[in-house]
């Protein structure tokens, strides 16, 4: 087996080069300020509406880097719930994605809150809700099945890309993780204690599964930590999955590597940078709605109308047929038909470019 890098002498102690991150540190920093300070200048509900959508997107892209892919409209209408927000969503709850948003919500709703291994116990007793069997639930691995490795490729032909620490360390390997991230001392910055939190957590894989996610949530834990801020306004995880393949290949250098942990902060550090840069779609996105119903705001629509034109605006996947008006709204079919014809008539829908029973709409500009 190969030398990995909780064998080195001294682990857990890591070590970066603080002068060669200094710079991209401090550009950050100065970067999520005016992103927050930004996001603080648009008002409660613009606020509210922001959250929602890089919530709805730090959920779905989280599980996408896994392989697995969530329903979009579901995640958002069970994020909007939580939140108190009334959004127009699926008429069926899926409990597995209920239990994934729980998960998020409570590593960043409660961010003041320490991590213990109860918590975080319960975190994968959510995020594996529907799980029937066949992983330790809300429990540490006990590598029964055979060490804890991280694989790729057919049967047979697999490759090993890391193989974590026994079972028989876990529970103090955990103990000694807990000791340092609850602590809070002034010579780490906030944020690169993030980087080293999801790096730490990681390598040493407790569970059977799910290790990924709950590292990413415990990533907007700390970054929440780091801002003093329960509200989310960027997404880490939707950066990732963008880079998931350089994202598994410098974890995995870094897993096989030295102490010191210099390059998976740099590119930490540097994926965080282009989750802030990309808040500009969600910005851009938001104040388009508003300025949308500055235009409307004398419109006499129904409550059904309101909510569907909402959930257009806020980024509806697929094509919004008048079954779908139908199904979301819980109306008749003939209902949905003269909602949707109300409002192209008055100029707020058009028709898209296919026709018959095809015919899909969208919002007027």
């Amino acid at each position: 087996m190969s030398a990995y890098i909780y064998i080195e002498p001294g682990w857990p102690a890591l070590r970066w080069d603080e002068v060669a991150i200094a710079r991209q540190l401090a550009d950050l920093r100065h970067r999520q300020g005016r992103l927050l300070g930004r996001m603080e200048s648009l008002g409660f509900s613009l606020q509210r509406d922001a959250e929602l959508q890089s919530l709805t997107l730090d959920v779905v892209k989280s599980s996408e880097i896994e392989g697995e892919h969530l329903d979009a409209e579901q995640v958002r209408s069970s994020v909007a719930r939580r939140l108190g927000i009334d959004v127009a969503g699926p008429a069926r709850r899926d409990r597995h994605i209920d239990g994934v948003v729980e998960m998020m919500l409570d590593a960043t709703q409660h961010f003041d809150q320490p991590l213990t291994a109860e918590r975080l116990f319960r975190w994968h007793a959510l995020l594996f809700k529907t799980v029937k069997s066949g992983i330790r639930i809300g429990a540490w691995r006990d590598d029964a099945k055979g060490p804890m490795q991280v694989v790729s490729g057919p049967i047979g032909k697999e490759r090993v890309h890391y193989e974590a620490p026994p079972a028989a360390r876990l529970v103090d390997e955990m103990r000694k993780f807990f000791a340092w991230i609850n602590d809070t001392p002034g010579d780490v910055d906030p944020v690169l204690r993030a980087a080293i939190a999801h790096f730490r957590f990681v390598t040493i894989h407790p569970f059977d599964d799910g290790n990924g996610r709950m590292a990413r949530a415990m990533t907007d834990w700390q970054l929440a930590r780091s801002e003093g801020s329960a509200q989310r306004f960027y997404s880490m995880s939707a950066a990732i999955r963008l880079e998931r393949d350089a994202y598994y290949a410098i974890l995995e250098r870094t897993q096989k590597g030295t102490l010191d942990i210099t390059p998976w902060m740099e590119w930490f550090l540097a994926c965080l940078g282009r989750a802030f840069a990309a808040t500009n779609d969600t910005l851009g996105s938001v104040l388009h709605k508003a300025r949308f119903w500055d235009r409307h705001t004398h419109a006499r629509i129904n409550d059904r109308q309101r909510a569907m034109l909402n959930m257009l605006l806020d980024g509806f996947h697929g094509k919004l047929t008048t079954t779908k008006w139908a199904t979301l709204t819980k109306c008749s079919h003939d209902s949905a038909l003269r909602d949707v014809q109300d409002l192209v008539e008055r100029g707020l829908l058009k028709k898209g470019e296919a026709g018959g029973r095809s015919t899909s709409y969208e919002v007027v500009g």
